[in-house]
């Protein structure tokens, strides 16, 4: 093959909730094919930690404290690229959270905090780094949504709203900002075995092995996903394999909703 479409030398590629799971394989998985990251969450301890292992590595990684949820964070963020790198090529908007709960048991709070994080976070971020991409260079916009996203679950209501946003906020973004030579994406991960997996074991108070068993045998491919696997969907949605995608949804679940 003349061209390495999966090659991201040097560009400027900033990964959400990426002090751990999801966030931390992507960004790894983008700096292996040369791309610059930079990683930003909340937990600054882990995020600055995450970050200093990949350079470690040898790849061009570092962190920004942000939370999602602040229009001062996120403005300041898109201000610093713009003045350190210029531009932005890739932007993957994955911070989220879930609170496992029907909307009699959700308090507001926790209602508030899912739809902030798991959606919010995604029209915020993309309001201040859409303006700092180039229209010559494109750029490619992914955001997490979910299979939840797209059909119904349990105890999970303000998390399978936030994620049904997220897949229609991702179609109304590519319409709107196709002509700029932004694709804009969906990744929509089946269980993967995160902290955030993990962590609704405990919320709705089940043993975590058995939790994870169950996860992994209702799926032909009979496991749960690994950071790496949803990492692998993300590169291709960066990357110039899916030059003429927009608005879609890929699905990366072993199955689950087949």
């Amino acid at each position: 093959m003349e061209k390495d479409y999966f090659q991201l030398k040097d560009k400027v590629s900033v990964v959400t909730g990426a002090a751990s799971g999801i966030g931390y394989a992507t960004a790894e998985l983008l700096a292996e094919v040369g791309a610059k990251v930079i990683l930003l969450d909340i937990d600054e301890e882990k995020g600055s930690q995450a970050a200093q292992s990949l350079r470690e590595k040898g790849f061009q990684a570092e962190f920004k404290k942000c939370n999602v949820t602040s229009k001062l964070d996120c403005e300041e963020v898109g201000n610093y690229i713009k003045e350190t790198y210029k531009n932005v090529d890739v932007l993957f908007n994955n911070a989220g959270i879930i609170r496992r709960k029907t909307v009699v048991d959700l308090e507001e709070s926790e209602w508030d905090a899912v739809i902030d994080v798991s959606l919010k976070g995604v029209y915020l971020l993309s309001k201040y780094l859409i303006p700092v991409m180039d229209s010559e260079r494109g750029g490619s916009i992914i955001n997490t949504g979910s299979g939840w996203g797209l059909k119904g679950g349990d105890k999970a209501a303000a998390y399978c709203a936030a994620k049904a946003g997220v897949v229609n906020l991702t179609k109304a973004m590519a319409i709107d900002h196709g002509p700029q030579n932004i694709r804009v994406n969906c990744i929509c991960p089946g269980d993967t075995d995160t902290p955030l997996l993990r962590d609704e074991a405990k919320q709705l108070q089940v043993e975590e092995g058995a939790f994870l068993k169950g996860s992994a045998t209702d799926r032909p491919l009979a496991r749960i996903g690994t950071p790496r696997d949803i990492a692998k969907g993300v590169l291709f949605l960066a990357s110039d394999l899916s030059a003429w995608m927009t608005g879609t949804e890929l699905v990366v679940d072993g199955g689950g909703l087949a």
